[in-house]
């Protein structure tokens, strides 16, 4: 399977399509921004209210598992979410795009990609959260806990996502 994927890679970066060469996603700007100082303060002091509910630990120990699990989908995040943002824009984002006679970046006039990649961004972390629990804190939270740390996500990147549209990137 490691094999597999690598060999993917390999032949995406030696058989790239010059026509798609430009192509800028929605995903890059939303974890350019995800990264920055008041977005992980601000998804911290968020997430941390759900952490603490969901799983009774202490407040020390729910700090400290906030910390751990929004690093994990901080650090993996930069890597998935786009990733899943390239594949919205393959399909279905292509076919879409050519319906509505839409374009990529503008989220008034391309609502569709631009919250599919926040729900993608919230599920992507929530999931990854979720397991940062379940392995190294012992705490199962089930299909209930993984909706509401979706949800816990999804507000954390509505602030991004709303940062983006107040003050936009230079592009």
């Amino acid at each position: 399977m490691k094999k597999t994927i690598l060999a993917i890679l390999i032949l995406t970066l030696f058989f790239s399509v010059p026509a798609y060469a430009d192509v800028v996603w929605p995903a890059l700007y939303l974890v350019s921004r995800m990264v920055s100082w008041w977005a992980i303060l601000t998804g911290l002091i968020i997430e941390y209210l759900f952490v603490r509910k969901l799983t009774n630990f202490s407040v020390s120990k729910s700090i400290i598992a906030n910390v751990c699990m929004n690093t994990a989908s901080t650090i993996l995040g930069m890597i998935l979410i786009p990733i899943a943002g390239i594949g919205l824009e393959f399909f279905p984002g292509m076919i879409i795009y050519k319906i509505f006679h839409i374009g990529t970046l503008n989220p008034f006039t391309n609502p569709f990609t631009w919250t599919a990649t926040l729900f993608f961004a919230a599920f992507i972390n929530a999931f990854i959260e979720n397991f940062v629990l379940n392995k190294f804190f012992k705490c199962k939270l089930g299909w209930r806990g993984f909706w509401w740390l979706s949800l816990a996500n999804g507000l954390s990147v509505a602030c991004v996502f709303a940062s983006l549209l107040i003050f936009p990137p230079d592009r």
